[in-house]
């Protein structure tokens, strides 16, 4: 399938995908009505069956904008009405851009890149400035493992943390995984990368995706972390996987290349950050396992593999729930148990501090808890739920 770019492409460069491709796609079209080559391929959407939906709200949008750039007069003594036209310049259907998303088959108006990013993230001023947004918005974040992972790159994608992504998992949507993941029961059996990449695209056409749909192996691992040289390195990685090899791959990249690394093990809100940026010689996992290398845990069996994983997280800080429960994966439990609450909750902790470290904050090495049912501690017995005695 043929990408279009605003750059434009001639009108026969314009190929629509085949149904088979449409469903496996995650990167949606970005066409400029505005010129020849996007003006042909919108006219040959919109003739094709290729649209199931089209939703236009450019005027909406455009009062917004005028909001966002003058808060106190929007209009200028105008009417509503008035204004919006005269900011479009009377051609409303040419204004902005059109995103076609071939899995969904929507055909949607937005604005400008910059336009549209400038309203979109203005509601987080000013926990973030505008400035710290643009220098967010260059920024290329690299995610492993997209369950918990997933809810990480969506809260960061959300909150403009990140400009660029790369997207890793070689594993599919299944029925088990919606109990913490965001999908339908219309995506089962679709790979959680793409599920993640659209997510991202329904949020922001105009970002970077790339997906590694067999995650990171010894032949993509290179890839994934790109090269500084060339300008696609990472800035910043989030580990979110369970397999030894890949978290300990992983971080040899990561140290090597000098990028911080932040995992969320999903269980009393353990938010652990390794700033190899600062600190090259670092222990990995900040030397709670023996020194090993990648090839070192590369063949280790399931109870070896246990023993690795208790190491690395500290089996002390887990919840008894959790403790317990390793020992029962692949006897009596089918798999990790994961809340959806401690996904977001997850999510939250990352997407926060990795905004932080990425905007230069002194933020330390280290392994930090945001326990719950610590800090929303039960009522002792013999006390009401508001808190006034019986």
């Amino acid at each position: 399938m043929t990408q279009l770019t605003e750059s434009g492409l001639e009108p026969d460069q314009c190929v629509l995908p085949s149904v088979r491709e449409a469903k496996e796609s995650f990167r949606p079209l970005v066409l400029d009505p505005a010129r020849p080559a996007g003006a042909a391929a919108l006219a040959a959407l919109r003739e094709s069956a290729c649209v199931r939906e089209v939703h236009d709200r450019i005027e909406d949008q455009v009062e917004e904008l005028l909001h966002c750039l003058a808060p106190a007069d929007p209009f200028r003594a105008r009417s509503r009405f008035r204004a919006v036209a005269e900011a479009m310049g009377g051609r409303p259907h040419d204004y902005g851009r059109w995103v076609w998303y071939p899995w969904s088959g929507r055909l949607v108006h937005v604005l400008a890149r910059d336009e549209f990013r400038l309203v979109r993230t203005d509601r987080n001023r000013d926990k973030i400035t505008r400035d710290q947004q643009r220098a967010l918005s260059r920024r290329r974040v690299g995610v492993i493992g997209l369950s918990v992972g997933g809810s990480a790159a969506l809260a960061c994608a959300m909150e403009g943390v990140g400009g660029a992504f790369r997207l890793a998992d070689f594993d599919r949507l299944g029925l088990s995984n919606l109990n913490r993941l965001e999908a339908g029961v219309h995506e089962l059996g679709v790979e959680k990368s793409i599920l993640c990449a659209r997510r991202m695209y329904e949020l922001d056409p105009y970002l970077d995706v790339e997906v590694f749909r067999d995650g990171v192996t010894e032949d993509t691992v290179e890839d994934f972390f790109g090269d500084p040289g060339h300008g696609d390195g990472l800035d910043l990685l989030i580990e979110e996987c369970d397999t030894p090899w890949v978290k300990v791959a992983a971080r040899e990249h990561a140290r090597r290349r000098r990028v911080p690394v932040l995992m969320e093990t999903n269980d009393r809100g353990l938010l652990d950050i390794e700033r190899f940026d600062l600190e090259p010689d670092r222990p990995l996992f900040h030397g709670t396992t023996a020194p090993v290398d990648a090839d070192d845990v590369r063949g280790l069996d399931r109870e070896q593999t246990i023993r690795f994983l208790l190491d690395i997280v500290d089996e002390r800080r887990l919840s008894p729930a959790m403790t317990d429960a390793l020992t029962r994966v692949g006897r009596s439990l089918a798999g990790w148990p994961q809340l959806a609450s401690g996904v977001m909750l997850g999510a939250a902790l990352v997407a926060d501090t990795a905004r932080r470290i990425l905007l230069g904050e002194p933020l330390s090495s280290g392994r930090h808890s945001v326990d719950l049912q610590a800090l929303v501690a039960a009522e002792c017995a013999g006390r009401s739920p508001l808190g006034a005695d019986r």
